[in-house]
């Protein structure tokens, strides 16, 4: 007797054959030291950031992550909320400015009462789930951040509950489709280019840090002290 099967072709790769876009792995001292001599160049002078994001994107575990990396141990300095509890950070209200009889209202503000960077922290997890009124307020914050010349750039969190192959290996991170696809469409709708898009993985879970989850937390505040930078310098041009 004689017979035939056909046998089916294998999935595609979730993954790239070679990174998209890359980063140095083995070397997060130079960049941290880096990071910890920064200074502005003049006196007395501090690089303001404003993180904005939902409740839950992962605000406050970005700054607890970035200090951890910085200090080389877990730090908690600020509290952490979720999508079912009080938000621990704060951010502006576009819907209800400043008026000039609020106390905190500033007529002749300093270069340290203003921001120079303007952070966008995402869930890369329920990005599609955003809904039209959120969006519309990304929308209105970006604005008027442009309106100031303020350099935009946005950080997605929670990267390794996108693509399991993350999860596996966070170096795979530039190399899954499925998280180019999630930071195009952000790209597209939040109007932040490529370049200016981080996707890190903020510890959480975790009791030691890790150096490649390092890695990404320093690629992306370092770009994140030079854009500060440079708006900075504009100011006193």
């Amino acid at each position: 007797m004689g017979g035939s099967f056909s046998s089916r072709p294998p999935p595609p790769s979730p993954l790239l054959s070679a990174p998209w876009r890359r980063i140095n792995w083995s070397d997060n001292h130079s960049t941290l030291q880096y990071v910890k001599a920064y200074q502005p160049e003049t006196e007395d002078q501090v690089i303001r950031i404003l993180l904005h994001g939902l409740v839950g994107s992962g605000k406050s575990s970005f700054i607890n992550s970035v200090e951890s990396v910085l200090r080389n141990r877990m730090c908690i300095p600020a509290l952490v909320g979720n999508a079912t509890q009080d938000c621990f950070t704060r951010e502006v209200n576009p819907n209800a400015k400043i008026s000039k009889d609020d106390r905190f209202y500033k007529p002749t503000p300093s270069a340290n009462d203003k921001v120079h960077v303007l952070v966008f922290v995402i869930d890369a997890n329920k990005w599609s789930l955003m809904n039209e009124k959120a969006l519309e307020a990304l929308d209105d914050i970006r604005d008027e951040a442009k309106l100031l010349d303020i350099p935009q750039v946005a950080i997605l969190t929670k990267i390794d509950e996108v693509c399991p192959e993350i999860q596996k290996d966070i170096k795979n991170v530039y190399k899954s489709k499925e998280l180019k696809e999630k930071m195009e469409k952000v790209s597209g709708a939040v109007g932040v280019p490529m370049n200016c898009i981080f996707p890190v993985k903020n510890y959480s879970k975790e009791l030691d840090l890790d150096s490649d989850t390092d890695a990404l937390i320093l690629s992306a505040l370092k770009p994140i002290l030079d854009f500060g930078n440079d708006h900075l310098n504009k100011r006193y041009a």
